[in-house]
């Protein structure tokens, strides 16, 4: 059997520690836009103690609201009791946005769930996760692209 790039690479962060994971989403989510440079937008907090909190990211440059992560490097599903304890963390925290991210999958009760949330909570599963660090280079580099040129017709029009 074959493996697709996002197979791989999810098997490689399983592979990571937790620590590794929780600074790995943290790494995407700057890479995706969010806070700034990696120094100043955001950082792993995961540990003991912790309140459910893996992470927390500046939303934009200036750091007007914050983003809460809960990373969760799981093969089993993540289900409804994970994401509420989740939302109780950013309840806790008075905090109205959060990412749950996970190497496998979320039930349909979790989904269910988050839809109905005064707080804004995006669910992102394994094979999302793998796909956007593809799109946005984390865990992977570019080892050969090309350029295709056409003649620019619009650049000869003469008025």
């Amino acid at each position: 059997m074959v493996c697709s790039a996002s197979q791989l690479l999810l098997q490689q962060v399983m592979q990571a520690s937790p620590a590794f994971f929780e600074q790995l989403v943290v790494d995407l989510l700057v890479a995706m836009g969010y806070g700034g440079s990696r120094t100043d937008a955001g950082k792993a907090v995961g540990q003991s103690g912790d309140e459910g909190i893996d992470g927390i990211i500046k939303e934009d440059r200036l750091g007007l609201d914050i983003v809460y992560l809960q990373a969760k490097r799981w093969q089993n599903s993540v289900g409804r009791p994970q994401v509420q304890a989740f939302v109780g963390s950013l309840v806790g925290k008075g905090a109205n946005k959060g990412v749950m991210l996970t190497t496998s999958r979320f039930t349909d009760e979790a989904r269910e769930f988050v839809r109905h949330l005064q707080q804004k909570v995006v669910l992102i599963e394994g094979d999302e996760l793998a796909n956007l660090m593809i799109d946005f280079n984390v865990g992977v580099n570019t080892i050969a692209s090309y350029t295709v040129k056409k003649l620019d017709l619009d650049y000869f029009g003469e008025e």
